[in-house]
C-alpha cells in the first residue's frame, strides 16, 4: 500500500474561476481561502502545487503525522514551505505583543512555570495592572508595529474574580477600540465568561495544551488535559478564535510532540493560531532544578513548526517563547518552515524576547512585512500566478453526495 505522502488526490473538475488581483487591498478581499480574518473551517479543501497536495482536514492519524514529522529535514522544509505558499503570502507575518497584567501567585504546579507559588523563583506576585497602565503598553506596542495585543494573568481560572474580570473586560474594550486585535490568556473559562469576553470585543483566547495527553501528567497535576480541552470548547462556542499550542523541552519524547500535533489537528476546527514555544528553563522551577529540561535546538523547532504547517495549512503558526536563543539565520529557517506569526517586545510574561528594533531590522533583512489587524491574510502569490489548483469538497444534504469543484487562480492577462 502506498504511504500517505505518496497518495494522489482524485478530483472531478467542475469549472475554473479566474480571480483578478490589483494590489494588496484586492488581494485581501479576493483571498478565496479566508472569507473572514479568522476562518479556519472549510475542511476538505485541497490545494496542489508542483506535485504537492495539502488538505484542510481533521481526520489525521498519529501515524500520518509521524510520517510527516520524520521526513528528512530538507524534504520536510520543502513540503512545509510549499504548503505555506499555497495558503499564505510567506512575506506577511503577524506581530503580537504579550503583556503580563497579573504576575505571579498562581496556585498551579506547572513544572516549567516561574509564576507558581509552589516554586521559589525570581518572580514575585504583583497586583493586577490598572487599565491606564495596560493602555499605555498597548499604545507602545501599536506604535512599534504590533497588531495583536495579548494580556496574560497568572491564575488557574477566572472563577469568581468579578472585579478583576470586569476590569479585564474594560481593557479588552479599550484595546479593541484602538483598532488592535485583542487576545487574553486567563486560565480556565466557563461558557458565560467566554461569552462576555466575546461581547467585549475579544479576538482570540490562548489556552495551550503544552504537550501530549500521555506526557501531560508528568508536567502538571493541578489541572487535567480535559480541563484544558473544555476551556477551548467554551472559547470556540462563544465565537472567539482559539490560540492553542505547546512547549518543547519539557523532557518529552518525539512521540509526545507528534501526539500534541495530533490532538490539535483533530479538533473539530483547527486553532486559528498555534504557538510553538521553546522552553526557557528558570531557576527554581522543577524542570530546571531537577535537570529535566531539555532545551530544544533549531532542528527540534524547525521540525515542529514545519509539521504543524503541513497538518494545519490554514493556521497561523507562531514562533513564540525562546526566540531570543536563536540566531537570525535560525529564525529565518523557522519562517521558511512555515512560521508566520511572532511575539514582539522585550518581554514575554516573565522571560526575555527580542526588542522591537531588532525585529524591525530582521524583517527588513528577510523582506517580511507585518500583517494588519482585523484583516484577512494576503492572497498567496502562488495562487495568483496560476500555480495553485484549489479543490473544494462539498457534501450535499440530500443523499450525502460529494461534489468536488476545482479553481485555478491567475493574474489578469495583459492587454
Amino acid at each position: 500500500m502506498a504511504s500517505f505522502l505518496s497518495q494522489m488526490v482524485v478530483r472531478h473538475r467542475a469549472g475554473v474561476r479566474i480571480l483578478p488581483a490589483f494590489g494588496n487591498t484586492s488581494r485581501r478581499l479576493l483571498s478565496s481561502h479566508y472569507q473572514e480574518a479568522r476562518n479556519v473551517k472549510m475542511m476538505g479543501e485541497t490545494r496542489s502545487m508542483n506535485g504537492i497536495d495539502a488538505t484542510v482536514r481533521n481526520d489525521w492519524t498519529k501515524e500520518e503525522i509521524r510520517e510527516v514529522y520524520e521526513m528528512p529535514m530538507l524534504e520536510l522544509l520543502y513540503r512545509a514551505s510549499s504548503v505555506h505558499r499555497m495558503f499564505f503570502d510567506p512575506t506577511e507575518v503577524q506581530q503580537c505583543t504579550l503583556l503580563s497584567i497579573k504576575t505571579g501567585g498562581c496556585t498551579e504546579d506547572c513544572g516549567y512555570c516561574s509564576q507558581s507559588v509552589r516554586h521559589k523563583t525570581f518572580v514575585k506576585p504583583t497586583p493586577q495592572m490598572k487599565i491606564d497602565e495596560v493602555m499605555a503598553a498597548a499604545k507602545r506596542a501599536k506604535e512599534a508595529g504590533s497588531t495583536r495585543f495579548c494580556m496574560g494573568a497568572a491564575w488557574r481560572e477566572l472563577g469568581n474574580k468579578k472585579k478583576a474580570f470586569n476590569n479585564i473586560l474594560d481593557m479588552v474594550r479599550e484595546v479593541n477600540g484602538m483598532g488592535m486585535e485583542v487576545c487574553c490568556t486567563l486560565g480556565m473559562l466557563n461558557g458565560e465568561q467566554a461569552k462576555q469576553l466575546k461581547e467585549a470585543g475579544l479576538t482570540a483566547y490562548n489556552h495551550n495544551l503544552d504537550t501530549s495527553r500521555e506526557f501531560y501528567p508528568s508536567v502538571i497535576t493541578t489541572r487535567s488535559y480535559e480541563d484544558r480541552l473544555e476551556t477551548i470548547s467554551n472559547v470556540r462556542e462563544a465565537g472567539i478564535s482559539v490560540c492553542c499550542g505547546g512547549i518543547l523541552g519539557l523532557g518529552e519524547e518525539e512521540n509526545d510532540r507528534v501526539g500534541l500535533l495530533h490532538t490539535l489537528a483533530t479538533l473539530e476546527e483547527h486553532p486559528e493560531s498555534v504557538p510553538i514555544n521553546a522552553l526557557v528553563a528558570v531557576e527554581g522551577t522543577p524542570l530546571a532544578d531537577e535537570g529535566k529540561a531539555d532545551t530544544p535546538d533549531i532542528w527540534d523547532m524547525g521540525r515542529m513548526i514545519a509539521t504543524a504547517r503541513v497538518v494545519m495549512p490554514r493556521t497561523m503558526v507562531r514562533l513564540s517563547a525562546g526566540r531570543l536563543s536563536f540566531s537570525e539565520a535560525e529564525q529565518a529557517m523557522m519562517f521558511m518552515a512555515g512560521a508566520n506569526s511572532i511575539f514582539t517586545g522585550d518581554r514575554l510574561l516573565t522571560t526575555s524576547n527580542p526588542e522591537f528594533d531588532a525585529d524591525k531590522a530582521l524583517f527588513a533583512k528577510l523582506g517580511l512585512n507585518g500583517k494588519p489587524a482585523h484583516s484577512a491574510p494576503l492572497q498567496p502569490p502562488m495562487e495568483m500566478s496560476e500555480r495553485v489548483v484549489v479543490t473544494h469538497r462539498e457534501v450535499l444534504a440530500a443523499g450525502g453526495s460529494v461534489i468536488d469543484t476545482e479553481e485555478t487562480h491567475a493574474l489578469p492577462q495583459a492587454a
